[in-house]
């Protein structure tokens, strides 16, 4: 009977597999940031399936509920940010690669990067309360909803305008590899822009802080809804005017956002660092902590490598060739008879829209009141023209100096969130007081309020297009000796111009959304009003009157429509054509 004797050649193996898969330090902090994070997914998920008249939903000012209140608003923020990372990757890149889906799509954006919340509030509270009638998921998704509408277009801007300044280099590389539109996104486009894209979900997600009130505590008519969250009980201390409260809402809010920058965004900026289009190393490459042990944490390492593997192979799946069409078909596709009939199609269903927004406001207003919205706009366009002129002037220097030191980009970046989330009605008892006071002029002293959560665009773009600027060309011009204004005007501006102008677009969208809240500034019994369109918007939302909210908001949108494209478009265009990184 033949018998099992151990060899030392069969112990050795057996050593060397323990070691393999031996958990070290490292190891035990991955895994427990890892549970950690499921189970408070786990324990915010099972709050949302109660009924909607459940004791919790009653919003309590006590401090030992923040820290629940900020689970469950950043849950709200990641399943937007899911949403809208979905939204950049479709739309933005169809946008950048399709002529016909660009005429549809960014106007789109414009519109809904300038529509306040107010609009559509009702309508998006109706469907998903209808969803779940009495259930708090119904609301929870109405939230999702409108913290997704305060994330997504600037990250899709983003995407978009990436994708248009690839350099011909790499599309000419791409080309010749054949590697078709999925492998082709995945290898160049999605990597291209991960820096920039980086960037901006960091700004959206600060950004949604912004709005965090409105889309937690909602009033629409004789319906009153308040999701427990941080933005709720900033609302409702600011209601009953708790200072206490409310330092304990910024407290949670800046250990919330330290958190998230420093497990979620400061790696993905070290991660992104591989992406950038520059033939040198840096000497200072972005780190972090969180990174660091994933890449030293062997078993992790191990036991994830099969996620990563298969997300490798779904990204670098080799789609069959599509069937070609016959030559005609094709030629016929591409003329410009089929450019002319979806400008025509677009121009009806234009038309159309236009037509019922009309019928619709006409029942309760008049031509004198659609003039006087329009007035109250071109005053709002002036505002926010003079604020992101002045912010221009003063982040563009300040987030190139910044972008180009990547140590200085880590210590500033998790300020600059907590400055771009902080609520702007934290700041409406010390305006109203200051301009009661002072006997000021609200026209003017309100105006810096709807600059306050928006001219982070400006500075986190500039930031991220200072940060992937090629060092060899900053070599080059030290060493040409071009300094002062030549190396700003002809070295670093048109180097980050094309994230410049993504940062200024939404700035300026995200301007005329917070609008409606700074030009109306109310503290007690006191009231400060300036005249502007968001005033005119946030009073008839205050009225229940829909056929202004609807007028003002059409108003609005016809602004910064006309303004992106007349202004916008083209100066993009050229910085597109002619300051692209080759």
């Amino acid at each position: 009977m033949a018998t099992f004797r151990p060899t030392l050649t069969g112990f050795a193996d057996l050593k060397n597999l323990s070691r393999r898969y031996r958990p070290n330090v490292f190891d035990i902090v991955i895994f427990a940031l890892v549970f950690g994070a499921l189970a408070l997914i786990a324990i915010g998920g099972r709050q949302t399936l109660k009924p909607l008249t459940a004791p919790n939903v009653f919003i309590s000012l006590d401090p030992w509920v923040l820290p629940n209140y900020a689970l469950r608003t950043m849950l709200r923020m990641f399943a937007a940010m899911g949403l809208s990372l979905l939204c950049t990757f479709v739309f933005g890149a169809w946008a950048a690669k399709s002529r016909r889906a660009e005429m549809v799509i960014v106007p789109f954006i414009d519109v809904m990067q300038s529509v306040p919340p107010l609009a559509f509030l009702p309508l998006t509270l109706v469907f998903f309360l209808g969803l779940a009638p009495g259930q708090i998921i119904g609301a929870e998704l109405a939230s999702i909803f409108l913290v997704f509408t305060s994330q997504a277009w600037n990250m899709v801007f983003s995407m978009y305008h990436s994708c248009r300044t690839i350099p011909r280099d790499l599309k000419d590389l791409s080309d010749s590899m054949r590697l078709g539109a999925w492998r082709r996104f995945w290898a160049l486009e999605a990597p291209y822009g991960a820096p920039s894209l980086i960037w901006n979900a960091m700004m959206s997600m600060s950004g949604s802080w912004f709005f965090v009130v409105a889309s937690e505590a909602f009033s629409v008519g004789n319906t009153n809804i308040a999701l427990p969250g941080v933005g709720s009980y900033v609302a409702l201390a600011v209601e009953k005017h708790n200072f206490g409260a409310i330092g304990w809402a910024v407290l949670t809010m800046l250990l919330v956002i330290l958190a998230t920058d420093q497990l979620v965004f400061r790696p993905l900026v070290a991660w992104s660092e591989k992406f950038k289009v520059d033939s040198q190393q840096s000497d200072e490459p972005a780190t972090s902590w969180v990174l660091n042990l994933l890449q030293r944490a062997e078993l992790s390492r191990r036991l994830f490598r099969p996620v990563g593997r298969v997300l490798a192979s779904l990204a670098s799946i080799r789609f069959g060739r599509p069937i070609e069409a016959p030559a005609a078909v094709r030629n016929a596709l591409s003329s410009r008879t089929v450019d002319w009939a979806w400008y025509g199609l677009l121009t009806v269903a234009g038309a159309v829209s236009l037509w019922r927004a009309v019928t619709f406001i006409g029942g309760a207003v008049g031509w004198p009141e659609v003039g006087w919205a329009a007035w109250l706009g071109a005053i709002t366009l002036f505002r926010v023209f003079i604020l992101v002129l002045i912010a221009s002037v003063i982040w563009v220097p300040i987030g190139v100096w910044i972008g180009l030191r990547p140590r200085l980009a880590a210590a500033v970046q998790p300020i600059a969130q907590i400055l771009a989330a902080f609520p702007v009605n934290l700041f409406f008892g010390v305006v109203v007081a200051g301009i009661v006071a002072f006997h000021l002029v609200p026209d003017i002293w309100l105006s810096p309020l709807m600059i306050l959560g928006t001219q982070w665009y400006i500075l986190f773009n500039v930031v991220a297009g200072a940060s992937i600027f090629p060092g060899d060309l900053l070599e080059a011009a030290a060493s040409l000796r071009v300094k002062g204004w030549a190396w700003w005007r002809k070295v670093i501006l048109p180097g980050i111009f094309p994230a410049y102008v993504t940062g200024a677009i939404t700035a300026v969208g995200g301007s005329w959304n917070a609008s409606v809240l700074a030009e109306v500034a109310v503290w007690g019994q006191t009231k400060v009003e300036a005249h502007g369109l968001g005033a005119y918007i946030a009073d008839a939302s205050a009225k229940d009157d829909l056929h202004r909210v609807l007028l003002g908001s059409v108003v609005m949108a016809v602004y910064v429509v006309l303004f992106n494209r007349l202004f916008w478009e083209p100066v993009f265009a050229w910085g597109a054509k002619r300051l692209r990184a080759e």
